[in-house]
Order: C-alpha cells, then structure tokens, then sequence
C-alpha cells in the first residue's frame, strides 16, 4: 500500500519541522478482481517525516490483516543529506523490506531485501502548498524469496498539493524500477492520494481527521492467487489518517 503519501520534503520541512500519521485503509481489489479474492481487506499505514540541520529522515510501515489477523509487514527507511545551500539537491539513502506469512506467499507483493543510493532534487512553491521530489536511485536486491542477488534502478517521484484552502489535499508517488524476473523488466506503481481535511474547516482546528482514497495503480508488481506477477491493475481504497 504504499507510502510516502503526505510526505513533505526537505524544504518545507525546515518551514513546518516534524510531521507523522497513521491511515487505514479498506482495500477494494478482493470486489474488483476475481483473481485477486484473496487479498487483504484492510492496511494500516504508519508514516514519519522528521528533519534537521543536515537534511531528513523519512519512514513508513504497511501491515495488511485478514479476518484472523495480520498477514504480513513492509517498510523503508531513507535519509537524505542536502548538498546544496538552498536544500533541493541530496543524497538519498534508502532501505525496503518486508516479511509474509507462509500460508499467504502466493498473493503477496515484492518483499525481497533492497538497499538504494542516489540523488534527489526537492522542490516546493513559496507558499509550500506544492512540492515535489524526483529521485535517481541504485538499487541492490538481496538474496531472497527464492532468487538471487542482482543490481537495478529505480526512478522516484514524490508530490504533494494542498488547496481549497487546506480543505483538500492530493498526494502521492510513482516508481518504476528494474526487476530481472518480470515481463519487460520493468515494474511500475503509483499510488496517488486525495484526502478531505475536516482541519481545514471553521472552528475545527484540532481536528486532524482526514478522509479520501488511495488508488494504487500497478503493473507487474500484485501476485494473483496463482502466484503469478505479470499484470496491470488499478486498485482503489476507502481510507481515513489521523496526522499527528
């Protein structure tokens, strides 16, 4: 489910400073796709942003449940160190992982071990209710899930918008990466975000209670129920965040 979806970047970061929320998600590829019936319902999201003198630290984990508890975790970790005096250009250090339950293997995602080094370029408007962040990445996978080690790439772009005078707010990411072992050797996702911001209404400062969706838009990355990952699906959530 993805992540980075209020993600503010190292600019505005130095304006606003620290920044975490918690979402939950009720999942609708199950109703949407026959093959996909046996996906998780339900995802809770956990999302830190926190920066400082040398530039910001960022994290996200996802846990999905089925009715008899959780069926699996993924989460990344990055750190990003400005280079530039005006903070747009850093090094960006990430690390993406996770663990699935034996019995729910065949329909999990991608959760082989990998680390990513590279460049990002940050930007924001100057009222900070825009911004966006594009990243150039290595990326080493680690022995696991069956295969081998290799070396890829993956590109990132992150963005953020906020207007109707903070009652909306239209968020998300896209990733394209290699992956060997996939048609094309491409994978694809992007998993943008609106949310209606009930803190943006008179006389409810305080209230951090979001409510929206998120569409997770993918190909070759969801394994169907016969374990295979060779698919386009657009995949969309009921979802509500806290922000702390």
């Amino acid at each position: 489910m993805n992540r980075l979806v209020s993600l503010m970047i190292v600019v505005v970061a130095s304006i606003v400073g620290f920044a975490q929320n918690i979402q939950l998600h009720y999942d609708l590829g199950h109703a949407l796709y026959g093959d996909l019936s046996a996906r998780p319902n339900v995802t809770t999201t956990f999302e830190m942003f926190k920066p400082d003198r040398l530039g910001s630290t960022f994290l996200f984990t996802d846990i999905d449940y089925f009715g008899d508890g959780a069926a699996g975790a993924y989460w990344e970790i990055s750190r990003e160190f400005s280079i530039s005096k005006n903070k747009r250009w850093a090094i960006h250090a990430e690390y993406n992982g996770g663990i699935t339950s034996i019995e729910h293997t065949a329909i999990a995602s991608r959760f082989q071990h990998a680390v990513l080094i590279g460049s990002a370029w940050n930007w924001a408007s100057k009222d900070f209710r825009k911004t966006l962040s594009l990243q150039a990445l290595y990326k080493y996978y680690f022995k696991g899930m069956g295969r081998g080690a290799f070396n890829g790439f993956q590109l990132t772009a992150v963005w953020a918008d906020t207007f109707a005078h903070g009652l909306f707010s239209f968020s998300g990411f896209f990733d394209l990466w290699y992956d060997k072992d996939v048609n094309g050797k491409l994978i694809m996702l992007t998993e943008p975000q609106l949310w209606f911001n009930f803190n943006g209404l008179k006389h409810t400062e305080g209230i951090n209670l979001s409510l929206g969706t998120e569409v997770e838009v993918s190909n070759n990355f969801v394994f169907d129920k016969q374990g295979r990952c060779n698919k386009f699906f657009v995949i969309p959530t009921l979802a509500a965040k806290w922000t702390f």
